[in-house]
């Protein structure tokens, strides 16, 4: 998440209780999968015929037709167009992704979002009008050498490019010590979010609570002194 996309986000209607999910295929169907257990209807749609049997009979969505989404008259057919939110889950056939994207964008759909496989992609995806556009296996391949290099580092959350929010294991050297002695402010610049216990987080922890070994602590601040934390 960045500033950049606060724009459309805060455009979404908090109402909205249905989604269009364009392609099936691993992101679509996770999107679908996630949409549905919320509660939400999803109408999904693929060019395959099997992955619409697939989705409909796992119960992954509400409908699901098969379509090319090239086709603008398809998408109008299928009732896609009437969608207030259009997910275009295409990924790796780029050709057909930038269409669909196009067509839904040019039929006056309010909000869509778009999946790239690549720099260009993206770029080229923002040019025909898609609002957001997400590009997992990036986000993902950046996830995993952020752990790999901090494994110490539980869960991040990017403010900016200069600022995140950090779930991190207590460090040995706060073991025993309270919230007050650690004097994170003080000595790192950071603010102190939430601390674990017993399987759960306690927001805003008192100053007199001790840390300890194998928790986790929540802290917000510049990357830079994040990285100074002794984990």
């Amino acid at each position: 998440m960045n500033l950049s996309s606060l724009k459309f986000f805060r455009s979404l209607r908090h109402d909205n209780q249905q989604f269009a999910v364009i392609g099936l295929g691993r992101f679509g169907r996770s999107v679908c999968s996630t949409l549905h257990n919320l509660g939400y209807q999803i109408l999904a749609t693929d060019v395959d015929q099997k992955r619409v049997c697939e989705a409909l009979t796992e119960e992954l969505v509400s409908h699901a037709v098969q379509l090319d989404s090239t086709e603008p008259a398809a998408l109008k057919e299928a009732g896609i167009l009437e969608f207030d939110t259009v997910i275009v889950a295409i990924g790796n056939y780029i050709q057909e992704s930038i269409i669909t994207t196009l067509n839904v964008k040019e039929a006056g759909v309010p909000h869509v979002v778009a999946k790239a496989s690549s720099e260009v992609h993206r770029k080229l995806l923002k040019r025909v009008g898609a609002d957001h556009v997400v590009f997992p296996e990036y986000e993902a391949g950046c996830a995993l050498a952020r752990t790999l290099t901090k494994p110490s580092i539980l869960d991040r959350f990017d403010l900016d490019p200069d600022n995140s929010i950090v779930e991190v294991i207590v460090p040995d050297e706060f073991h025993g010590k309270t919230v007050a002695e650690i004097q994170l402010r003080n000595r790192y610049g950071l603010n102190l979010l939430a601390v674990s216990q017993d399987g759960k987080f306690k927001i805003n922890p008192d100053p007199s609570k001790r840390l300890e070994r194998g928790s986790a602590m929540v802290v917000i601040g510049c990357n830079k002194d994040i990285n100074r934390l002794p984990i």
